[in-house]
């Protein structure tokens, strides 16, 4: 374990800078992995911006694809770190708040790529000028896509900036003074559930697009990203437990199963809620679900898509709840990534494209991202991985050095 010497705030942000580069030949082969993932993400993207949003696989009809797709996915993920906030800090579970700061480093990388993602679905961040407040035309508080701004960068600052605080006490030696941090944390729980909210109300707000006018919409994005975030971190949670000399107790991946569980049947039940809504006396309004779950008019492209999602998503929950292995990471961490996948795959193109068609003139097409949305994809993706790495692993160094610093005081 490296020793930290306290030299003020300048020397915590060099040793962290110090730490994130250093490491042996495999860690940094993936260090060259991500960069070559975000350089090919930059090539593609500077396609985009040449040629326009034409290069991508969507149109006139479907003006929202991919990007949006795996934004609003993200949404819930950095949502899901509130599974982690709330028992650490509410009710003092010692078994959390060791692992909060991951939760919140998880929490801070989905928010970087949900933002790069918008970037990228503008065609370029010039476009978002009339975003910023007393420069364009905020339109708040009538503007869903304001309080979106708003939710998103606000819950984003008060993951960085709160661990932030914690982890710059501990490196100089002390306990973080809980009066100057607990209202924020207090802040983030609420502002956790209000960022998928805000993004759900931004496609149930839409009165053309039947498909997305579900009461049940906000409370299912909250169950399905309570299911998937968790999933995600266990996953993360385990590679630090393999690969790093900080340990984590089989009780958290125990206490997490048990979040995901949950939330994953919640989920399931309002999914079939809907699917009984949308056939059971279908309408003109079902089209768009008929679309998704069998295809119209020759068009079927996300009808193998959606089944393998909602048998991956079966499967999976069943898998978690009767755990058979009783938490073994070899069946624990695969129904974590199948789950994680196929919610994925539902909440992301399977919401977002069949919403979108047929267009309001009965058009009915097909969409598939193209290479060059790929390859953006991958390049945000690669970011988004990095910036939590840049997080965690310093984090993780201080934590264990502060750790040993009070366990000596305590002797």
């Amino acid at each position: 374990m490296e020793k930290i010497s306290p030299k003020g705030f300048f020397s915590f942000i060099s040793d962290c800078f110090r730490w994130n580069i250093q490491g042996g030949i495999p860690f940094q082969i993936f260090r060259l992995f991500l960069i070559a993932g975000m350089l090919v993400g930059l090539y593609a993207y500077s396609i985009q911006a040449r040629h326009g949003l034409e290069v991508t696989g969507m149109s006139n009809i479907i003006s929202w694809g991919f990007y949006i797709s795996n934004f609003t996915f993200l949404v819930g993920v950095a949502a899901a770190a509130v599974m982690l906030i709330l028992p650490a800090y509410m009710f003092h579970d010692p078994d959390f708040h060791r692992v909060v700061i991951i939760g919140e480093g998880v929490a801070v990388g989905a928010l970087v790529m949900c933002l790069s993602f918008i970037t990228v679905d503008l065609g370029g961040p010039l476009q978002a000028w009339h975003l910023i407040p007393g420069i364009g035309q905020f339109n708040f508080p009538s503007s869903i896509l304001a309080w979106d701004v708003l939710v998103l960068n606000g819950y984003l600052l008060l993951n960085a900036l709160v661990p932030l605080y914690i982890l710059y006490s501990h490196y100089m030696g002390r306990k973080a003074d809980e009066r100057k941090y607990r209202p924020f944390v207090f802040l983030s729980i609420f502002w956790a559930f209000s960022i998928h909210m805000v993004t759900a109300f931004l496609y149930q707000g839409l009165p053309a697009r039947p498909f997305w006018n579900n009461p049940l919409m906000g409370p299912r994005f909250l169950a399905s990203a309570f299911a998937a975030g968790p999933s995600l971190i266990i996953l993360v949670l385990a590679i630090i437990h393999s690969f790093t000399s900080y340990k984590i107790e089989k009780q958290v991946f125990h206490k997490l199963r048990l979040i995901i569980v949950v939330s994953a049947i919640i989920n399931l039940i309002m999914l079939f809620s809907e699917i009984f809504k949308e056939f059971y006396f279908p309408t003109h309004h079902s089209i768009s679900a008929m679309y998704l779950f069998f295809g119209l008019e020759g068009h079927n492209a996300l009808v193998p898509w959606i089944w393998t999602s909602i048998s991956c998503n079966l499967l999976a929950t069943l898998v978690l709840a009767f755990n058979p292995g009783d938490n073994n990471p070899k069946i624990l961490l695969p129904a974590c990534a199948v789950l994680f996948t196929a919610i994925w795959m539902e909440k992301g193109i399977g919401l977002i494209v069949p919403g979108l068609i047929p267009s309001p003139l009965g058009e009915v097409v097909d969409y598939l991202p193209t290479w060059t949305e790929l390859g953006v994809t991958l390049g945000i993706l690669c970011l988004g991985i990095t910036v939590v790495k840049w997080l965690i692993h310093p984090a993780l160094i201080i934590e264990q050095h502060y750790d040993q610093l009070t366990a000596a005081k305590k002797e």
